[in-house]
């Protein structure tokens, strides 16, 4: 095991040493100009496919269809084939791609054919909403050709554009689409569904991709089509089912674009706001201030191209009136929720700061932790931020740098990170990382967390993660390290997962995201896939894991073993079956599960089963059911849930969610220890949203989120905004906030401020 002491390099050093090692890079032109098809022959694929591009003089009509003369200039690309259902397999229906550019911009001539065009799916008007319950096509673009890292541009048959990045090949929820869609880019598209099927037309600025490169031009590239009702994938390359969009390094390569104008990205981008906001009179004494106060406010955030796949983003007197809230949830567990991030500053290029520690969600750097109250989720305001993100030939790095100040019960505090990754063979890296935080309170005045890990992937197939980090607080001088490592194994048969990870005591990344510490952790987790043929089934899935938990005395605190049916139908529906669930707990301290209810310390054991059913996903009205029963800790407990979503057109939309958690435990207490009469051990808590979308048209968009949670004494809350896309990347925002906008990181389930909130924020994209 890898250890650090006090004389460990900090992240302030390590920031000096990144900066002076980007100064030898830049410096060694002989190096970067080496051709990007000698420095990519590591991971190739052995039948590599190409396209050809077609010069312009201007570029040809964007009006969705391909009617334009220009377009029968370029050679179609039409040799896709299955992923999903039938591997390698020819496609039911055909796709043709053709690409265009000129000085300044590609374009993309797409043509959908389809035997049956009343039944193709088109419902979605939102901008970076997910369309995976429409038809779709993708385009990914790797512009540095690096293999590792691309740009996602979809479009549906409405036109409707949902723009992504994919970093180090890192895939994502499969309900979400391809790549991280914090990034936005500018870019133009436009559909028409015809008789023959769907046709659309896409203009992408180089400025876009911040490419400067101007001769001997190659991309690597890819294009993915989803036809919904069939739920079918084809891709043009890399089609094997344990590759998809996100494995870079199976795509094809794009040639003959040249003699172009530089495409540096730079933006300058101010926003104003005014408004009002209140909160009620408990706040009294929080260091929130009671009662209604003026909002008025401005700002400005800058990207710079530095150079092909290096941009810098700065960021002044930064708001986020407009970031999506949050999804109520309630917390059965001891242990604390991750809530995705949804700033857009931290969203942007986000993929190259991650650093998984083991677990669903454990991270060495979690930006949420900058900027929102993690105990309240109230915002505190920045004051202003930079970072670097992207490439230099083999190297990924991300440098950032956020100032908060001073706002209710939180200090002002400065946050410095570092991320560098070293490209190896077929999308393996070796990295580092580190992250230093400096606040003003007086007993927590410092948090810093350093790290190196590594991904080294075999046979395509096979990945090997291993990593060593250590944190420095106040107070603390041993136990303060995570050192892990996992093994990944995927084929069209069998997944297998495998983790060891010891974490110490005292570990403590205040700028990270750990659900425990103190803890020896062990998981073995394989995944059997059969595809038996069966009208209507698509795939069948036998899941079994073990994990254990002991703390680093070996004391077990936390064991689980289940086992678990899947079944896939080919019209999207499933069904998610746990046949038994046993889990083992221990408490050291009273678990406050609800109110004032505890259940005490000791050690418990139960038992509990699972039933879920999801509809098929090509319908107007889509629906899931989920039913969890048994035992639960000292009683018993029942988890039901229902989902649904009406998509009565492409305008109109409204979705659904409801949870009802009902108890029947047996001795529980106060906080004191008092025990309870056993009338406060049967409880129930109902908690749901309902959400309706109102599209007037692709660019302007009304939607509103009620949602309510039992558990609160403040059971109800409201988000209503709308969005007028009013030129490309420019907006104004209307927004009313009732309740709670961002969810407290906490272990338990803490009553939070109600706060009211009114807000109008206008947005100028501006291109020198």
């Amino acid at each position: 095991m890898c250890r650090w002491g006090r004389a460990a390099l900090r992240p302030r050093g390590l920031l000096l040493l990144v900066l002076l090692f980007l100064s030898s890079s830049v410096l060694s032109g002989q190096e970067q100009s080496r051709s990007q098809s000698q420095r990519n022959q590591v991971g190739a694929p052995q039948l590599l496919r190409t396209a050809q591009a077609m010069r312009v003089e201007n570029g040809p009509k964007l009006d969705g269809t391909l009617d334009d003369p220009s377009w029968q200039k370029a050679t179609p690309i039409s040799n896709f084939l299955q992923r999903e259902p039938f591997e390698g397999q020819t496609p039911t229906e055909k796709t043709e791609v053709r690409v265009l550019y000129t000085k300044h911009e590609v374009y993309f001539g797409i043509t959908c054919f389809d035997s049956r065009p009343q039944r193709i799916i088109a419902t979605e008007l939102r901008r970076d909403v997910s369309q995976e319950l429409d038809d779709y096509f993708e385009i990914v673009i790797d512009s540095a050709h690096d293999r590792r890292n691309a740009y996602v541009f979809q479009v549906n048959p409405l036109g409707t554009q949902r723009d992504a990045l994919i970093t180090e090949e890192q895939r994502t929820e499969q309900s979400q689409g391809d790549g991280d869609s914090g990034w936005d880019g500018v870019w133009t598209s436009e559909a028409r569904i015809t008789k023959e099927g769907w046709t659309a037309t896409v203009r992408i600025p180089f400025s876009s991709l911040n490419f400067m490169q101007s001769r001997d031009v190659i991309w690597g590239i890819n294009f993915k089509r989803f036809i919904r009702r069939k739920n079918e994938e084809d891709m043009w390359s890399g089609w094997r089912r344990s590759y998809g969009a996100a494995r870079i390094s199976q795509a094809g390569e794009l040639h003959g674009i040249s003699e172009i104008g530089s495409g540096r990205l730079f933006i300058v981008k101010p926003y104003g706001l005014i408004g009002f906001s209140h909160f009620p009179s408990n706040t009294t004494g929080t260091g929130f201030t009671p009662g209604a106060s003026a909002l008025h406010t401005g700002g400005v955030d800058v990207k710079l191209g530095l150079r092909t796949n290096l941009v810098a983003n700065f960021t002044a007197n930064t708001d986020f009136a407009d970031a999506d809230v949050d999804t109520q949830k309630f917390n059965l567990t001891p242990y604390k929720l991750f809530f995705p991030e949804k700033r857009q500053f931290f969203l942007e290029n986000a993929g190259v700061f991650d650093f998984s520690i083991g677990g669903d969600s454990d991270l060495l750097f979690f930006s949420r932790q900058i900027g929102i109250d993690p105990i309240t989720g109230e915002e505190v305001p920045i004051n202003g931020g930079a970072k670097v993100t992207g490439s230099l030939g083999k190297f990924e790095l991300g440098l950032m740098d956020v100032d908060t100040r001073s706002s209710g019960p939180n200090p002002y505090a400065n946050y410095a990170v570092a991320r560098v990754k070293r490209s190896l063979w077929g999308g393996s890296y070796v990295g580092v990382m580190g992250i230093d935080k400096r606040s003003g309170n007086p007993f927590d005045s410092f948090n810093q967390t350093t790290g190196a890990d590594t991904r080294l992937v075999f046979f395509r197939n096979l990945v090997v993660h291993g990593f060593a980090t250590q944190s420095r607080s106040p107070m603390f001088s041993s136990g303060q390290t995570d050192v892990g490592a996992s093994l990944n194994f995927q084929s069209d048969w069998l997944e297998l997962s495998a983790s060891r990870r010891k974490i110490g005591p005292n570990f403590n990344p205040e700028v990270g995201f750990i659900e425990r510490a103190d803890c020896i952790c062990d998981y073995l987790d394989p995944t059997f896939k059969l595809r038996p043929k069966l009208g209507g089934l698509r795939e069948i899935q036998f899941e079994g894991f073990i994990f254990h938990a002991p703390d680093t005395k070996h004391v077990l605190q936390t064991q689980e073993w289940q086992t678990t049916f899947r079944a896939e139908f080919n019209n999207g529906s499933y069904t998610d079956d746990d046949i038994v669930d046993v889990f083992t707990q221990r408490l050291v301290e009273p678990f406050n599960i609800y109110k004032n209810v505890f259940i005490p310390l000791g050690e418990y054991h139960w038992t509990r089963h699972q039933l879920t059913y999801g509809s098929p996903q090509d319908r107007k009205l889509t629906a899931s059911f989920f039913e969890r029963f048994g035992t639960y800790y000292n009683g018993h407990l029942n988890e039901a849930r229902v989902r649904a979503m009406y998509r009565a057109s492409e305008r109109l939309s409204f979705s659904f969610a409801e949870q009802w958690n009902r108890f029947r435990l047996g001795v529980v207490t106060d906080a004191s220890g008092t025990v309870l009469p056993s009338s406060a051990a049967n409880f129930s808590v109902v908690f749901g949203s309902f959400q309706t979308n109102y599209s007037f048209s692709r660019f302007l968009t009304l939607s509103t989120l009620l949602q309510m949670d039992t558990a609160n004494n403040q059971g109800a809350s409201a988000n209503i905004r709308l969005r007028w896309n009013y030129r490309p990347d420019s907006d104004l925002f209307v927004i009313y906030t009732a309740g709670q906008r961002f969810a407290s990181l906490v272990a338990a389930n803490p009553p939070q401020f109600y706060e009211n909130r009114f807000a109008i924020k206008a947005t100028y994209s501006w291109r020198p």
